[in-house]
């Protein structure tokens, strides 16, 4: 059919838009259109919370109070005093909370037609990730002193020499998960997306013939694009999900670390 044989030539235009385009200045010192999309997000996630400020109470009132508070909660029960426990979880759960809210709303407003996630590149997932090394390292020297926390990598009761076998691939594992971190959102985002803009193509390359074979009342023409904007819709449902999943599980990860920061030994 003519559509797919114009389906590939659209799929390498596809992956080519998501490279870092400029709108201001250039690569170098400008604004690209992930960073403009990062900067509505961040906006957007700062909107939400002063509104939801405005409506705390003991009983909240309202969808929107009701959905905030449901997920605080969720992240205070399941990853704060499920993880940190019952003594620490309080000290974290802010910065956990604003961590996944703060994922969740880019991931969001990048699957909405026309715009970019602010995850959408590596830059950013990088230095989401490093922020989170930077905290559960800080709260490891906290609690343990420098020295203290360092030695703390290799777990207690082990003999010499493997627990010096034991202290450098607990080192290694710590420094590399900055970089799984990253890799890890950035790689599951930006797949979602090839696949949820492969279906949208499908459909639009569809929609021209759907609108001739309607006019002609050949209904059978129309169940091709009928069926991927079907699928489409699905996808779209699925990756709002996954958006969600991801900044879960980008924040359970960041709870465990610090559990482990804070604990006298692996």
């Amino acid at each position: 059919m003519e559509a797919f044989d114009k389906l590939p030539a659209e799929i390498n235009h596809l992956v080519s838009s998501f490279s870092s385009i400029p709108v201001v200045g250039d690569l170098v010192s400008g604004l690209t259109q992930y960073t403009f999309w990062l900067i509505v997000s961040s906006i957007v996630l700062l909107i939400i919370m002063f509104a939801f400020a405005k409506r705390v109470a003991v009983v909240p009132r309202g969808r929107f109070a009701n959905a905030v508070e449901f997920v605080i909660e969720y992240l205070e029960n399941d990853v704060g005093v499920g993880i940190l426990g019952k003594e620490s979880w309080r000290r974290h759960l802010p910065f956990l909370g604003t961590l996944f809210m703060f994922i969740v709303v880019n991931n969001i407003i990048g699957i909405i037609p026309g715009m970019k996630p602010g995850t959408g590149t590596i830059s950013t997932t990088a230095a989401l990730a490093l922020v989170v090394f930077i905290y559960f390292v800080r709260v490891g020297m906290k609690n343990h002193g420098v020295w203290g926390y360092i030695k703390s990598l290799a777990p207690k009761g082990v003999m010499f020499p493997l627990n010096i076998l034991i202290w450098v691939i607990e080192l290694i594992s710590t420094l590399l998960r900055p970089i799984t971190l990253a890799v890890r959102l950035f790689c599951n985002m930006f797949a979602g997306h090839i696949v949820l803009g492969s279906f949208a193509l499908m459909v639009s390359l569809f929609a021209e013939p759907l609108i001739a074979q309607l006019t002609a009342a050949n209904v059978l023409g129309a169940i091709p694009s009928l069926v991927f904007g079907a699928i489409l819709f699905v996808i779209y449902a699925i990756e709002i999900f996954v958006g969600v999943i991801q900044a879960y599980v980008f924040t359970v990860l960041t709870a465990v670390y610090i559990q482990g920061a804070e604990a006298e030994g692996h």
